[in-house]
């Protein structure tokens, strides 16, 4: 690993088999979600806050552990951070009830809140601006990768074995990774802008910096929006499957596996391509991509939940088009933050917006579905005229629907978020011409900062 390039191939694959065990890690849950309410007689809003627990201690986190990427050694973050994760994630598995599975899950949300500032900062440093979104969009392939495997995999052990086998399972290869990841070299903050600002960012506070850019603005906003969508989706996606459409636990796990893994990381490649292909053409390019995607993804989401009960092959495919635009969102806007923001803010600026992206969003998509899928099934039951004493076999069918109108919540959000990103277009090229503009001279040295 002589060359530069070599040595920043490497260290993308090795980033991207890292991101691929955090979401593989991270949706466990997920895919065992029937069997684990059916044996502890949990709630679909109980079933969500244990998704919305990991995501907050996830996004509080986040915030020291972006600010100690920009400031320390982020081979040695990552390292730690997947022990941890790892370590915790087995742990899972030996729950005993509702509780101590809440606080093995927020343990693995601490650990996995170092990846992506430590991960994308780094990467940040290794490619060029114009090459970014497809590094990006690599690293990135590893969220629909990691999610497609523990799908299929957790809701094929889980099957066979009983789904606390699932999580010890997942935890192996985290630690294997933690290993591998300390053989890479640390790159010189700004390397790949070849600037002379280094670990020096622009006067005044970091985080005040970072929300006093426009464009940063509207994308933590959209984070959020996003987020909402993505975990309702990957919490209940498996469940819809096999309450609504009548699959099996392991059916419900290799269609969600497929539809996320194989559709989604086309997504991400198609976000990451032609992003960076616009980019080069327009400032705001990467920014319309995302709008454009995510409006076209709203009709699509519609048509699938509109299919009759069983139309598996229907609502597959419309959810698979959904989908593909949806994950076009991931590289598009990770590298805008790159294209806005200084090397020694990138750690920080993702924390930051991941905080708003998990604690705003993702932390309320599972539990807001949930309560909504609940909430719908007692007005199916008290229309019917049924009692909520009634047995479980005669609930299900109403579970089943209450969970469908609860799904029609993603193509609204959707609305939503292709306008604030577009509003957010608006902005870029001012951002990045402020930015540039400071690159060019070499900051006051009261605003260096640590490299370690």
């Amino acid at each position: 690993m002589n060359s530069p390039r070599t040595r920043a191939t490497f260290v993308l694959a090795v980033l991207f088999c890292i991101n691929a065990v955090n979401f593989f890690d991270r949706q466990v849950l997920g895919a065992v979600t029937e069997p684990l309410r059916r044996e502890w007689g949990l709630t679909d809003t109980q079933l969500g806050a244990l998704g919305s627990a990991f995501i907050l201690l996830y996004a509080v986190a986040g915030i020291p552990l972006g600010r100690l990427a920009d400031l320390w050694n982020r081979r040695w973050l990552l390292s730690l951070g997947l022990l941890c994760w790892s370590a915790l994630t087995a742990l899972s598995g030996l729950s005993r009830g509702f509780w101590s599975l809440c606080a093995f899950r927020t343990g693995v949300g601490i650990g996995e809140a170092a990846c992506a500032p430590a991960a994308t900062s780094l990467i940040g440093d290794l490619f060029r601006p114009q090459e970014r979104g497809r590094a990006l969009s690599i690293f990135m392939l590893g969220l629909p990768v990691g999610l497609s495997l523990s799908y299929m995999i957790s809701g094929v052990v889980a099957q066979h074995f009983g789904w606390r086998s699932a999580f010890f399972i997942a935890g192996i290869p985290g630690f294997l990774l933690a290993g591998l990841i300390l053989l890479a070299n640390e790159p010189r903050r700004g390397m790949a802008e070849d600037t002379v600002a280094g670990s020096a960012h622009r006067p005044g506070n970091p985080y005040r910096v970072i929300l006093t850019t426009p464009t940063m603005v509207w994308i933590i906003v959209s984070g959020a929006l996003h987020n909402f969508n993505m975990y309702a989706i990957s919490s209940f996606l498996p469940a819809f499957l096999t309450r609504y459409h009548g699959a099996t636990v392991q059916d419900a796990g290799l269609i969600s596996g497929s539809l996320i893994g194989g559709v989604g990381a086309a997504g991400t490649l198609l976000g990451g391509w032609t992003g960076d292909a616009l980019f080069r053409r327009r400032l705001d390019g990467r920014m319309l991509v995302a709008s454009f995607t995510i409006m076209a993804s709203v009709p699509l989401s519609v048509a699938a939940l509109s299919q009759a009960p069983g139309a598996l092959a229907a609502f597959t495919a419309f959810e698979a088009l959904a989908l593909l635009m949806m994950y076009v969102y991931y590289p598009t806007v990770y590298a805008s933050i790159h294209d806005i923001l200084e090397p020694s803010l990138r750690g920080t600026g993702m924390a930051v917006y991941f905080l708003a992206m998990y604690l705003l969003g993702a932390s309320f998509g599972p539990i807001a579905t949930g309560w909504l899928s609940d909430h719908f099934t007692r007005s199916a039951e008290s229309s019917a005229g049924l009692q909520p004493t009634a047995a479980d076999a005669v609930l299900e069918p109403f579970k089943a629907l209450g969970l469908l109108r609860a799904m029609y919540v993603v193509p609204v959000v959707g609305v939503v978020l292709g306008i604030v990103l577009y509003r957010g277009s608006k902005t870029v090229a001012g951002d990045v011409g402020r930015l540039n503009a400071w690159l060019r001279q070499k900051p006051p040295s009261g605003h260096q900062e640590s490299n370690s």
